[in-house]
């Protein structure tokens, strides 16, 4: 059986965001590692390389989990398997820290 290729790093199974490790096209069907689970999300934007995909939705003034750690805040909801950058995250900076 093949091995699905994997599109998305997910550092930390406390994230709400993975990494996509290439660019990505509205609708396209992403796999990556859970744990030990390989999972599939679908991506609601397109997406730049190496930047984040939100794994489920993230209300505004959630806190964005990268790392295991806060990276900021959703400044507006965001979907599940929407781009998650500048335009709807708040950074560390901004807020003081």
């Amino acid at each position: 059986m093949a091995q699905k290729k994997i599109d998305a790093i997910l550092v930390s199974i406390r994230d709400s965001v993975a990494i996509v490790n290439r660019p990505v096209r509205r609708g396209e069907v992403l796999a990556y590692m859970n744990g030990g689970d390989m999972m599939e999300i679908t991506a609601a934007d397109n997406i730049p390389i190496y930047h984040k995909i939100a794994l489920l939705p993230i209300r505004a003034g959630e806190p964005v989990l990268k790392y295991g750690e806060r990276i900021g805040h959703a400044t507006r909801d965001i979907p599940a398997g929407a781009h998650v950058h500048s335009h709807n995250l708040t950074d560390m900076e901004e807020e003081g820290r």
